[in-house]
């Protein structure tokens, strides 16, 4: 079992030993620190470098959201907020908080927002293996993808087809499609270059997929694919599947 450090930050005394109680009853959660400002919090986080925070709204001097702005929302750890008032959930939420708790809350609700924190936890340590994965030189074999309180495992061999969508890739599975917040340009230094081209600035594809090559009205090249699929084929798309197929 992976021990989970837990940081508890709350300006009330009782706040903090409420979630302490809660906590103590999971074997797999060890406090790391209990703050009870903003600023100690920071500081808190930065040395120990807690897995999850339950962070309180309202303190005095740095509030909680000054604690995000401070350590940056794509450095903080798991962030569940733990608040008096439910003004604040909308604004909470955009820090990518995965829960609001509102205070009194009850034993069920504890237990839920920790439930969540767990599989988020767990999809981040996933990401991370396969991160190192990358960065040791293997392609890698699966993407996650984060959805609500559900994280998707996608193995690559079943993606067809990679489009882009503004700031998402949207992965094309069979009759399915999955957004994955991550650029085609990121997307395909992680891929096999064996397997996977980028055809066009929008599309990368699996070659496992390619049915044919044609030419389309307006003399350009698309791909057809196993999914009935036609992905555009820019110059340089034909030149990286020319070198793919070994051909000129």
């Amino acid at each position: 079992m992976t021990t989970c450090r837990v940081l508890i930050v709350d300006d009330e005394p009782l706040a903090r030993v409420s979630v302490r109680t809660l906590l103590a009853r999971e074997p797999d959660i060890a406090i790391v620190g209990e703050c009870a400002d903003g600023a100690s919090a920071v500081d808190a986080i930065r040395a120990e470098r807690p897995d999850l925070v339950f962070l309180d709204v309202q303190m005095p001097g740095l509030d909680g959201f000054g604690v995000i702005r401070e350590i940056g929302p794509d450095r903080m750890p798991v962030t569940v907020f733990v608040t008096a008032f439910d003004t604040f959930a909308v604004r909470a939420f955009e820090t990518r908080a995965i829960d609001y708790l509102v205070k009194p809350f009850s034993d069920e609700r504890f237990a839920a927002t920790l439930a969540r924190a767990r599989e988020l936890r767990f999809a981040q340590q996933l990401a991370q293996l396969l991160a190192d994965r990358v960065a040791a030189g293997a392609y890698t074999s699966h993407l996650l993808v984060p959805t609500g309180t559900r994280t998707t495992v996608v193995p690559v061999e079943t993606i067809d087809w990679i489009g882009a969508d503004d700031y998402y890739a949207v992965l094309h599975v069979g009759l399915r499609t999955h957004l994955l917040r991550q650029t085609l340009t990121v997307l395909a230094t992680e891929l096999d270059p064996k397997r996977f081209v980028r055809v066009h600035r929008s599309a990368i594809v699996n070659l496992r997929f390619v049915r044919a090559l044609e030419k389309t009205r307006d003399g350009g090249t698309a791909l057809v694919l196993a999914d009935g699929a036609t992905v555009p084929v820019s110059r340089t798309g034909r030149e990286r599947l020319g070198a793919a197929f070994g051909t000129s």
